[in-house]
Parts: structure tokens; sequence; C-alpha cells
């Protein structure tokens, strides 16, 4: 495996384990919004995605400006991970259904017959997000030097050394 699949195969991983990502959205007046949003299984069809409301804002927002930011962090284990990218829409109901999973519907709940959260509900909207360039920090140290590296930077006051930021231009 070259170094280039290697650091592909290192994000993955710390996106799955992870999960939510802080979703960064650009509003029409400039402004940066973020919200969590939980990242879906990984798929074929796109670096990473997400589900959300056809009607939230996020989807006027990415239809003006399709630039995003997610950021990942785990406090566990200090890992972290930066995804600049590109963000499609789709309301493709074929592949709605085809990556549709159960644990969706507590986020839409049933509102009548048509919306109730299951996967032909009109309000369920991918967001495919095709990453760029990508910064990430994979903890490569065990979790006792870690917390000794930290405790040492505050008695010291010196920057812990606690991992090597990486990149990954795609």
């Amino acid at each position: 495996m070259d170094e280039q699949q290697k650091r592909i195969e290192d994000l993955y991983e710390l996106v799955d384990g992870i999960e939510t990502a802080m979703f960064v959205t650009q509003r029409g007046d400039g402004q940066l919004v973020s919200r969590p949003m939980a990242t879906q299984k990984r798929n074929p069809i796109a670096d990473l995605w997400f589900v959300t409301d056809v009607e939230s804002n996020k989807i006027d927002e990415l239809d003006e400006h399709p630039r995003i930011n997610l950021s990942y962090f785990s406090t566990k284990t200090y890992e972290w991970v930066s995804v600049s990218g590109t963000a499609t829409v789709s309301t493709d109901r074929a592949t709605i259904r085809e990556l549709y999973q159960p644990d969706w519907k507590m986020w839409f709940g049933e509102l009548d017959e048509v919306r109730d959260g299951g996967p032909d509900d009109p309000r369920l909207t991918l967001v495919l997000v095709t990453a760029e360039s990508v910064l990430y920090m994979k903890q490569e140290k065990s979790k006792p030097v870690v917390l000794f590296e930290l405790l040492k930077g505050k008695v010291t006051g010196e920057r812990p050394e606690i991992g090597d930021v990486k990149s990954v231009t795609l």
C-alpha cells in the first residue's frame, strides 16, 4: 500500500470512529454556519455522505455555496479530521431507498402517512460530499503516553507532542 492510500485508509478509520461531524456551510450573506451531522456508512457513491431534511436551511446554503468543510474531533483520543470539499444534494428516491438506515426515522419523526421517516418520506435528502483536501491527526501513541505528553506540556509550558498532522489531496 502506498503512502497516499495509507492516509486515505487512516482518514476513513478516523471518520468511522468519530461518527459526528461539524458540517460547515456558507449562508447567502457570507457567514459560516456549523451544525452537527452524523456521517453515514461509507458507500461508493461519494467520499462522505449525510442525510437531511429537504426543507432545512442547509439545502438553500448548499445550492448557493456548495463548498463545505467537515470537522471531526475525538475527546477520547485527541484525533481530528478536517475535510474541505464540495457537497451535492440528491433527492433520488432509488438511492435514498438503497442507502436508508432505520435510525433515520428518529430524526424525521412521523408527521402523517407520507412523511413518516421511512425510505419514501419526501423530506429525506442526501448530501454527498466529495473531498478535495484533508488534514488529520491520527494518534499513533498509546493513551498513557499521550496523557503524559499533555501533563508534561501543562507543567513545562511546552507544546505537547501528541501526533503528526498529515494531509491528503484528492
